[in-house]
């Protein structure tokens, strides 16, 4: 696709258990993964405009929308969920390596 229209996607669905959560993500990672490995590199440079009610509001190179929207955007929820995880006394496991709370810092 050339543009994405954010007014026009689809309504999120509402997931009631772990298993569903569990379920949706690996779904949806499979299908990014498969999305990225078959496109050419050459698609990466071309635009992608982020439409929203008939307006464009950005156009970026794919590679920058697949690197901060997607990316970016995993790791800081990533890094939320490790603050949610400390403020709850649960240790927080290896993400990058091995944390603090696994003892071999």
């Amino acid at each position: 696709m050339d543009s994405f229209d954010v007014s026009t996607a689809p309504p999120t669905v509402e997931l009631k258990s772990r298993a569903e959560v569990l379920s949706a993500f690996d779904n949806s990672t499979a299908a990014a993964r498969k999305a990225i490995a078959d496109s050419s590199d050459a698609s990466f440079h071309e635009a992608l405009d982020l439409d929203g009610r008939e307006h464009t509001v950005l156009t970026l190179p794919r590679v920058a929308v697949v690197r901060s929207f997607l990316l970016n955007h995993s790791i800081h929820h990533r890094a939320q969920l490790g603050v949610y995880l400390r403020l709850n006394d649960v240790p927080v496991p290896s993400i990058y390596g091995p944390s603090a709370d696994e003892g071999n810092m």
